[in-house]
Parts: structure tokens; sequence; C-alpha cells
């Protein structure tokens, strides 16, 4: 399993033996799932670890999820980068959402594997989620920012500008490629992290942390 973790271990290394397991048995869970419901391109489900796990993993490589926060995961797909956080952080609720059915199965279905007890799905838009607000919304290559942000402001927490510069509330995704245009017509100000000065593989080149306080 050494071998497995190896991308992972290099960038992180205080994990308790629990959240060691949980990482370790991802492999096996999400190649067993994959082959019924295919959610990870079979062609990079060898790669899991770095351009799924890892590339989750960006994030809280800069920001913070205190203990007894609500995280939303708009459009998880195949659970990412919301289990992975998961694991990162056991005492953080997340929820993750997506409008496809099936692909929530394969999030319940490794949540159930991992013993995860700090994760809820739900088949929904995040449109329709009322009466409900999130310290903070993930998401990966789901939509353009402008859509994002336009979906999240009505489910996340208002802090007082003194607050973003630690991102105590708002949304943060995770892009790639040139993102001055999709910036632009978002109408948002966001701090941006080239994930290559986090993780320095050539994977994550033209890769972005992406967060807007709200």
């Amino acid at each position: 399993m050494e071998v497995i973790m190896e991308i992972i271990n290099k960038y992180f290394s205080d994990f308790t033996p629990k959240q060691q397991q949980q990482f370790e048995a991802l492999e096996a869970v999400y190649k067993e799932w994959n082959e019924k419901i295919n959610v990870i391109s079979r062609k990079n489900i060898d790669s899991l670890y770095e351009q799924h796990v890892l590339h989750s993993l960006s994030i809280p490589a800069i920001a913070d999820f205190p203990d007894g926060n609500q995280v939303l995961d708009l459009g998880t797909g195949g659970g990412f980068p919301g289990i992975p956080l998961a694991i990162f952080y056991p005492n953080v609720q997340f929820h993750l959402v997506d409008s496809i059915n099936k692909k929530l199965k394969v999030v319940e279905a490794v949540v159930e594997a991992l013993g995860l007890e700090n994760v809820t799905t739900q088949h929904t838009r995040i449109e329709d989620i009322k009466n409900r607000k999130f310290d903070h919304v993930v998401s990966r290559a789901v939509a353009p920012l402008k859509d994002l942000w336009f979906w999240s402001k009505p489910v996340l927490k208002k802090s007082s500008p003194e607050h973003w510069v630690n991102m105590k509330h708002g949304l943060i995704c995770l892009k790639g490629g040139d993102l001055g245009q999709e910036i632009s017509e978002s109408g948002t100000r966001p701090m941006l992290t080239e994930i290559y000065e986090l993780f320095p593989e050539e994977y994550f080149k033209e890769k972005y942390v992406v967060c807007v306080p709200c």
C-alpha cells in the first residue's frame, strides 16, 4: 500500500492510522465500482491518487475547515473533492450533491466501505436546496465560475470583509487553463493559487484552486 499512497505521503505526513487506512482503501473500492458505473475515466483510474485524491487535497493545502463546519460539494460526480476532504477533515460535515443519481450510488458505496460518518448525499440540484446554509461550497470541473457563484451564493453563510482573507465562508473550486475570461464574466475577484506551486507534479501545471469569499 505504500507504493499506492506514495504520491499522497510525499506531501502529507501526519495522517492518523484510520485516515491512512481510508485513503489506502480508495483504490480497490473505486476500481470495483467503476467497472459497474463509470465515474472515473478508465484511462486514468490508475492515476486515482494523483489526478483525483491529491488534486482534491490541494484545497486543504491552502484553506482550513474548522471542526463543525458544514461543506457542500456541488456536482460531486464520483465523490471528488468531497470524499478525500471528508477523510482529511473527520470533524467537518460534508454534503455531496449531484443531479445524476447513479453517480451518487458509487459515492454512497465508497462512504459505506470506508466507514465515513461525516458524509451525507442528496440527489438534487443545488438550486433546489432551501433553508440550509453552508460554510463553504467546493466543486471540481463542474461549470463556469459565473454559474458556480450564482448557484452557491444562496446557500453560503455570509462573513464580514475582515474574514475574507482567511476564507471563513465562500466558494472553493478546482479549475484549469486560462481563466481570464471566465473570471471576468463571473463578476468576482477570486484568489487564485496555482496547484503546481503546492504539488510540483507535471499534471498540475495550469491547474488552480479558485477561492471566492462570501
